[in-house]
């Protein structure tokens, strides 16, 4: 059918908002208006007569509200075609009543959700379950496939639309207009049904994080001392804390970048962490081996630092790191006579790291909402790599860059790291431009007596003019890691 006269419409939303006018054009057109609950009352209180749901159905609304438009008089009514002979014939031998316009919105699942991981709302994981709606999305799936006979609003944000529609065309509407709205509406579901999916598919860290709230830490204060701070979380299932005073907001941050890059590598690393990022990295034969290549690059910044290995600090090890003012030391384990020397400083917090970081999702709170993406869990390897030069990187060379991209990777950008096969020499961290970011990892790698010759560059995004390239040339370095993608990769 090209053109259908809208004589019945089913309504039932969740929101209200602009509704009204919408009601009143139909209404005057004389509209049968079939709803339930407090649309029903809505509708009934602008003035118009409204037939319930179960009036048709013969069942009222049951189970809490989970089943009250599921039944064949209601998706009978939207499903049936209206040129289909045997379809007539059953919806006449059923009384099954024609519904020609059904506007339907979906519980707020989203907002649940949000709602959920905000502090002091109360919410379970019950009234996120609740909010994934039946009824709704079969009857917008069901009216947008029947699109031929029936045009179906999935949305408040489409309500102008319609309420233009209605005006200009006399609560009528060609196919054009109902295939139009179809799209609209699987549009609406396909994004609802991915939500819900997504919900689930990161429901154990989403529950863990929200189960954590309600019994938040208090911090002694936020980044700043004007600030209040909780953290949310169960701290002890990664680390046991071994001495020290409490760790601050500032401290969690820096724990985590620091096991972060740790975990990167598989031989015995060490890394130190200054405001998130590394100001020394290494690995080596031992823990005392890797800590001192990773101190030589930055003896300045290290002091006041958050230190982090991947192996059990020996006494040897113990022996070096004490020389140095810390805050905080992660290992997975220490002998008991370095674990001695290290606690003969009471503030020294000295955290025993009993699992790795493991976390696929990770949250920010932005905008009066919560926005969530991926870990990044990708690291390259030697299969990654795209030679883009006619001269190959030596063997030697390819380790030193992987070792500098997984640096790059844990550090802010804009950022550029110089290093060599297993050390770190320096790095430009945060810059707004790449050039500055260069300029400041040359300079500092200079102050602390390294040569640049034979080094490696990684940047953390691709190059868009050569100009880095050509800077870090001229300084020695011999073979660059970055990932593409600039119109001038060539």
């Amino acid at each position: 059918m090209s053109n259908v006269k809208i004589t019945r419409a089913l309504i039932s939303v969740f929101y209200k908002d602009n509704l009204e006018p919408i009601v009143h054009i139909l209404g005057k057109a004389g509209v049968e208006f079939v709803s339930t609950g407090g649309t029903q009352e809505f509708i009934e209180k602008l003035g118009y007569k409204v037939t319930p749901v179960e009036k048709l159905t013969g069942y009222p609304s049951i189970f809490g509200g989970r089943v009250k438009t599921l039944h064949p008089a209601i998706f009978g009514g939207i499903l049936y075609r209206r040129e289909d002979s045997g379809d007539v014939k059953q919806a006449t031998e059923y009384k099954i009543p024609a519904i020609d316009l059904v506007i339907v919105d979906l519980y707020p699942f989203e907002e649940t959700v949000a709602k959920f991981l905000s502090p002091g709302e109360g919410l379970g994981e019950a009234d996120i379950i609740e909010k994934i709606d039946i009824g709704g999305i079969s009857l917008i799936r069901g009216a947008a496939k029947n699109f031929n006979d029936v045009i179906i609003v999935a949305s408040r944000n489409q309500y102008s639309e319609l309420q233009q529609l209605l005006e200009t065309k006399k609560c009528s509407t060609d196919l054009s207009d109902r295939r139009y709205f179809a799209a609209m509406a699987f549009d609406v579901t396909s994004h609802y049904d991915s939500a819900i999916f997504n919900y689930f598919n990161s429901g154990s860290e989403i529950s863990s994080f929200k189960r954590s709230i309600q019994t938040g830490r208090t911090l002694r204060y936020g980044e700043n001392p004007h600030q209040q701070g909780k953290f949310f979380g169960n701290l002890e299932e990664i680390f046991e804390q071994l001495n020290g005073k409490e760790l601050s907001y500032n401290n969690l941050v820096d724990v985590d970048a620091a096991v972060n890059l740790v975990q990167e590598f598989n031989s015995t690393a060490f890394v130190i962490i200054k405001h998130t990022n590394a100001c020394g990295v290494a690995t080596g034969s031992t823990v005392k081996d890797a800590y001192l290549k990773a101190f030589q690059a930055d003896t300045v910044s290290a002091f006041g630092g958050v230190l982090a290995t991947n192996k059990k600090v020996d006494l040897a090890a113990a022996e070096e790191i004490n020389k140095l003012f810390f805050e905080i030391l992660i290992a997975p384990g220490y002998e008991a006579d370095a674990l001695e020397l290290l606690k003969s400083k009471k503030n020294r917090m000295i955290l025993l790291q009993k699992s790795q970081l493991k976390e696929k999702i990770q949250f920010k709170s932005l905008l009066n909402g919560v926005i969530e993406q991926d870990h990044d869990l990708k690291t390259d390897s030697k299969e990654d790599l795209k030679v883009a030069t006619k001269r190959a990187p030596s063997a030697s060379e390819v380790e030193a860059l992987l070792f500098a991209g997984k640096i790059a990777k844990h550090t802010k950008s804009n950022t550029i790291v110089l290093a060599v096969e297993g050390q770190l020499l320096a790095s430009g961290v945060g810059q707004t431009s790449r050039v500055d970011a260069l300029k400041q990892a040359i300079e500092k790698a200079k102050s602390f007596g390294f040569s640049l010759q034979g080094a490696v560059m990684a940047s953390d995004a691709f190059f868009p003019f050569a100009d880095c390239v050509e800077i870090a040339h001229q300084q020695g370095i011999q073979a660059v890691i970055q990932p593409g993608g600039s119109v001038r990769d060539q």
